[in-house]
């Protein structure tokens, strides 16, 4: 049975939006560029398009494979040689479009053949994204296309299903062979980013990190902490960075608000992914949903 028709317009609205927004990305990323400022452009032009952000903009950068944004007021630019991996999400009503590219700036095109292996996983198994299709066999796919440029797939990373106002729900979609037989069923929607490294093919979770999510609803006592819960229900539950919270309330009460947050378990901190060995990994990402011929509305 087909979506809804109002719903999978929501969602390539979100998707729409999403690639005006990266197209806007890419020529802002550049060496030199003010970090924290090309991400709230990019948010910027997300709401100047009419749509919400589903999670924050991420630059992660080298051997970060994900979930890193800068703090507020972050003088930090982009510098000669990164590898950039640009991950952001749109949603319209909860819809959510979510979609990642990377980005080499070296001058010597480094990076370009480990961008090219994340890349072509990702147009491979969006192909097989049918009904039918077992995990197993996308895993599979993108393993083989990572490996054959000489590259290892980041094991424990995966693609995901996408709720409503949910990033990430089941199933996921493996970056290598697992041998699940689990179906791909028609209508779902996933997001298919494989990530792709020179290294080991692990990540481990730093200690300290600015994305955080909702999980609870507990009673706090400061003011602060009570102001930060006002604004965080505007988000719907999905995640956000402590760059947001500093813009409305300011960064020192902020940090107490959140530290008060995760210390009452009502907030969880996503913190960057880093790989094991420290070796530079390329992402790439784009929404799907499932059907005989696959939907791919996170493409331009």
């Amino acid at each position: 049975m087909a979506l809804d028709k109002s719903i999978l317009a929501e969602y390539k609205q979100a998707g729409t939006i999403l690639s005006q927004a990266l197209a806007h990305a890419k020529t802002l990323i550049k060496v030199d560029a003010n970090i924290l400022e090309v991400c709230q452009a990019v948010e910027k032009k997300i709401h100047d398009l009419g749509g919400s952000i589903a999670f924050p903009a991420q630059p992660s950068i080298d051997h970060i494979a994900a979930h890193w944004c800068p703090d507020p007021g972050s003088q930090e630019v982009f510098e000669e040689g990164m590898l950039v991996k640009f991950d952001v999400g749109v949603h319209i009503n909860g819809r959510i479009a979510d979609s990642a590219f990377s980005v080499d700036l070296s001058d010597d095109g480094r990076h370009q053949a480990l961008i090219r292996a994340s890349k072509n996983a990702r147009d491979e198994a969006l192909k097989m994204m049918k009904p039918g299709v077992t995990l197993a066999e996308i895993g599979r796919v993108i393993q083989d296309e990572i490996t054959a440029e000489g590259f290892s797939p980041v094991r424990n990373l995966s693609g995901h299903g996408l709720g409503e106002y949910d990033v990430h729900v089941a199933p996921s979609i493996p970056n290598f062979d697992t041998g699940d037989k689990t179906e791909l069923e028609e209508d779902m929607v996933l997001a298919v980013e494989p990530f792709a490294t020179p290294g080991k093919g692990k990540i481990f979770e730093q200690d300290q990190g600015n994305i955080y999510g909702y999980k609870q609803f507990k009673p706090v006592r400061s003011p602060y902490a009570r102001e930060a819960l006002k604004i965080i229900e505007e988000y719907n539950g999905l995640p956000f960075t402590l760059h947001w919270l500093a813009a409305r309330m300011g960064t020192g009460q902020a940090k107490l608000a959140l530290r008060e947050l995760v210390q009452k378990d009502v907030l969880e901190v996503y913190p960057p992914l880093q790989e094991v060995s420290s070796g530079i990994v390329s992402q790439s990402e784009h929404s799907v949903i499932v059907a005989d011929k696959p939907i791919v509305y996170t493409r331009e």
